[in-house]
This record gives structure tokens, sequence and C-alpha cells, in this order.
């Protein structure tokens, strides 16, 4: 029988004292320098300490777990193999830097002997997430003399509390674990394992609001319910993204792009307070930029603050009114206007894609249903898709928008509603996208029957670049999610820039806008998901009411 393995026992404590502070999701990829690590987690899952997802693809289980920490705001533990496979994980590192979202990367690597002699699967691994990574450790392989019982927990608190942002931002951390061979034995009994106590957070900065004329409050991608609190605390304006979690309330302006161009409205800002990570408009941006307008931010969990212009004023982690709230006629009309304005703005645009309304007479009844087939099977917009994915999500439900150019036109026309919506928008790539979406899904579902369906609403670029997150290992649990695909054959983002005006149209076709003519039908057949295409309204209704399993909807949308 084979006796104690270094690599087995270390991984074995190492993985306990995290689970003891509060890890309760493991990724990992498989490969041989780490499997220690992966039967160890196997061993936890199987005495019921933590869920654990297998992955082949280490981008693909990077935004998977990147997914999973925005849903239980605790950190993951994402472990994989050394060489590439570490390298495969720095999209998601980015993504999670600039959003604030915890993770513990536990990257196994040679021991230093091995390393710089051109060992198989050996690269310089220190540093290879450059500042993504908050906190850094080299874990040196262990012994066959043993190591201090104290150290893995050391480590452990030390990494998961930096993760979770206990002195600073949350963020992604890294642990280089060396192991040596024989790389794994027998896993033995699991320890016992206390729940660890963690001390009460720090205080934070309160930034204290007067009321204030011309005061808005923005709400940026991850602001979450904070921004609209605000805004109704202080009668003002509320400017919130469709990812921003505060697209809700009286005070919600949804067409706040056209009205901050209007010299009446933007032009008579002059106090913005900021949630989040505003994107999606360069409204935004210009307004914060202006010398006449004084800005706050509020402190997300990103490592940057927004910060255009490097202009703000103050920088804070909450904001509260002090003071009697401004109940006068000229600051109810303020906000009254915007949102008054914001509403005919909608209105306007909803009577030039709406059918008008029937007549009235003796063939109302076949009026009717002719008027009713002939919406049935009206051909779907972008408009049209987006109000549906929308009128179909509830607050039990998870919503993921692409980094597409669906999420700008939900951005322009969808009115409020509580409900948990999510964009990576820490640097707004298409990569991970599907991944992301399956995290928040398995999160969102697991160990409770009140949990709705998980929609991601994507391009079709988005969705073949991360194509390989459709994989789902055998015996891997699998959540209700729908893959809403607006597929307009590449990227029309591009259409909409100033180098569709100057460049050259064959040109700007292979090298911007990628045609791409896929079967998707065919793809969802091979990776097991069912697929639905719903090119008219009747079609797209129909298919969003269906939420069990895992199904990919293809929307055919026109390019112009």
């Amino acid at each position: 029988m084979a006796g104690p393995n270094p690599a087995t026992d270390f991984s074995v404590a190492l993985l306990g004292e995290f689970i003891r502070r509060g890890v309760r999701d493991i990724v990992l990829c498989p490969g041989s320098r780490s499997q220690a690590l992966a039967l160890a987690a196997a061993a936890y899952e199987e005495a019921g300490r933590v869920r654990l997802r297998v992955r082949i693809d280490e981008r693909s289980a990077g935004f998977l777990a990147l997914g999973l920490a925005v849903e239980t705001r605790t950190p993951v533990i994402l472990a994989t193999t050394s060489g590439t496979a570490v390298a495969n994980l720095h999209p998601a590192a980015l993504e999670a830097h600039h959003s604030g979202v915890p993770l513990i990367l536990l990257t196994a690597d040679r021991p230093p002997e091995l390393r710089g002699i051109g060992s198989n699967q050996t690269t310089d691994q220190l540093g290879i997430f450059g500042s993504a990574v908050g906190w850094l450790r080299e874990v040196e392989a262990p012994s066959e003399t043993g190591f201090d019982p104290d150290y893995p927990g050391e480590l452990a608190h030390e990494a998961y509390a930096a993760a979770a942002g206990h002195s600073s931002r949350p963020g992604p951390v890294q642990l280089n674990l060396a192991f040596r061979e024989p790389l794994s034995g027998p896993v033995g009994r699991l320890p016992e394992l206390k729940t660890h106590a963690w001390p009460d957070a720090p205080p934070r900065r309160v930034l204290h609001l007067e009321s204030a004329p011309g005061t808005v409050v923005i709400a940026g991608s991850g602001a979450g319910p904070e921004a609209e609190a605000l805004a109704s605390s202080l009668g003002v304006p509320l400017l919130a993204e469709v990812s921003s979690g505060s697209r809700f309330g009286p005070n919600l302006v949804v067409a706040y792009r056209e009205l901050l161009r209007d010299p009446e409205f933007g032009g008579r800002v002059r106090r913005a307070i900021v949630f989040g990570h505003p994107t999606l408009s360069r409204e935004i941006p210009q307004l914060l930029q202006r010398p006449d307008v004084e800005t706050h931010v509020i402190m997300s969990s990103a490592a940057e603050a927004y910060n255009p212009g490097r202009r703000a004023t103050s920088f804070s982690d909450a904001a509260v009114r002090v003071g009697d709230r401004d109940d006068s006629a000229s600051a109810r009309a303020w906000t009254g206007r915007w949102v008054q304005a914001s509403r005919r703005l909608l209105d306007r645009g909803l009577e030039t894609t709406e059918p008008a309304p029937a007549g009235t007479g003796a063939d109302r009844p076949g009026a009717f249903a002719r008027e009713q087939l002939a919406a049935f099977r009206e051909p779907v917009t972008r408009r049209m898709l987006v109000e549906s994915v929308w009128r179909s999500s509830w607050p039990h439900d998870r919503l993921v928008f692409g980094a597409s150019r669906l999420i700008r036109v939900a951005d322009g026309i969808l009115p409020g509603k509580r409900i948990p919506a999510h964009a990576n928008r820490g640097l707004a790539g298409i990569d991970g996208t599907i991944a992301t979406a399956i995290g928040i899904a398995l999160a969102s579902q697991a160990g409770t029957g009140t949990a709705g369906v998980t929609r991601v609403l994507l391009g079709d670029l988005a969705t073949l670049h991360d194509v390989g997150s459709l994989l789902f290992g055998t015996g891997e649990p699998r959540p209700r999610i729908q893959v809403i695909v607006g597929n307009d054959g590449g990227g029309t983002i591009f259409d909409g820039l100033e180098v569709a005006d100057t460049a050259p149209s064959t040109a700007f076709d292979r090298v911007l806008y990628t045609p791409q003519s896929v079967d998707l039908g065919k793809l969802a057949e091979a990776y097991g998901w069912g697929h639905r295409l719903a090119a008219n309204r009747g079609q797209l209704d129909e298919a969003l009411s269906v939420t069990a399993g895992q199904t990919i909807i293809e929307v055919p949308l026109p390019r112009a």
C-alpha cells in the first residue's frame, strides 16, 4: 500500500483551510502537475463540503469561476496545471480585476530545479498575470519531511482575505504551488473543519450629501440598488444602465443619452454622483469631463475608480443624504422634466415600430384575428428581441448581456424593472460570456427550488468566440439556461462606428464585420443543447417560455 504523499497531504490541508474560511465552489481543469489538488477537491465534494465543477478548457473554466463568484459574492477557487493552462486564465483574471470579482487561482508548477532547463510544460508563472492579481505567493513543493501544520492555514487566510477585499478591493489572487513527483497518492481521512470567524469589515468612507440643484445620479455596471436608493432619497433623476442593477424606481430616466445631449437637460447638470462602471454611452464621460459639473464617485469593487478626465471631487464607499430633501417646486420640476421627457422619447420610438391600432366595425372579429396573425408573423427586430427577453424575465431569473450591439439597444429603450442583470463590463470583451452565464446559473440554482432560468443575450460572434463553454462533461451539473443569439451574420456593431464611413467596404467587411455563416442548430446538437429558431414574434415568445434544460434560441436579424 502506498504511504503518505506530500503533494496530496498538502493539497488536502490547503483546500480544507480555504473551505473553513468560506470557499464553497471549486473549478478545476485536468492536468498532471495539479492532480493532487484535483483529487483532494473531488474528496471534499464527495463529503459534501464544496461544489466542484470540471472543465477541459482553462479559458472557459476561468469565466465559469467568475460567474460563480459574481452570483455568490464570495471567492471561488480555480485550479489548473502548469504551462499554457495558466496563461489561459489571463482573460478571466483581467475581467475579475477590473470588475472586482474575487477569484483564488491555484496554479500548479514544477519545483525550482526543473525550471529554466527546458522541462515540459514549464514557463515563468510568477507574475504571469501582471498587476491583475493583487496578491501573489510562490509556495515551495512539500517535502517528504512534511510541512508546518500551520502553513496551509496561513496561506489560505492571506489569500482568501486578499481575494475577498478585506483590506482593499476584491479581485483575483494567485498561489503558485510547486509539486514534486510522486504527484499524488491516496486521499486519506479528511480533517474536521471548524468554520473560521472573520472580523467585522472595516468602516467605509461615507459621503454625506445635501440636496443641491442640477443633481443627477449615474449608475453604471455593477452599481446595485444603492444608486436607486440615493436617487429616491435626494429626489433626483436616475441615469441607470441596463446592467447596473439600479434600473428601476420612479426617478429612472431611460432615454438619458438623448437628454444629456440636450442643453435644456444635460446642459443644466451641475452635480453628478456616480455608482458602478458606466460603459454604454459617450454622453456620460463627456458630462463628467465638463468643468462646470461637480463629480462624486462612489467606489465599486473594481480596482480602478471611474474618473474620466480625472476631475472627480471625491471618492467614497457609500453615500447618504443629510438634511431635508428639497421638495420645492423647482426641485420636483427638475426630476419630473427628465422623467417625462424620457417617456415621451420612448413613446415616440414605439409609434414608429408598433402597428397602428385597428379600426372598429362589423368586421372587427375578423380584423382582430388578422391583426393577431400579423403580429405573430412579424419578423424579429433588435428592439423586439430585447423587449421580449426583458418582458420574460423576473426577479427570480438571471439575465446576462454579452458585449454586443444588443446591450446598447437594450440600454436605450428598456423600461425599469428590478431584475438581476449582469454584463462583463470590466473590460467589456466578448470572451467568456456563455461561461460566465453558466456560472451565474449554476450558483443561482444551487440548492433552491425558487430559482428561475438564466438567460444570456448576445451576438453571433460572441457566441462563436465562447462556443467551447457549451460543453458539459459527463456527470457535470447542467442548469436551466437559454443562450439567445441575435444572429446578424457578423460584427454589426462596427457598422455604427465612424470607421464604417471611411473604410473600403470590402476591407471593412473582412477585417471588422467578419461575416460568418455557422449552422447554430448543428452546433447545438453537437454539444447536446436544444435549438429553437425564432424568426418571428410568435416563435420568439414561444421559445422564451420553455425554460427547462439548455437551449440555444437563434434569432435571425438583418444587418441594417
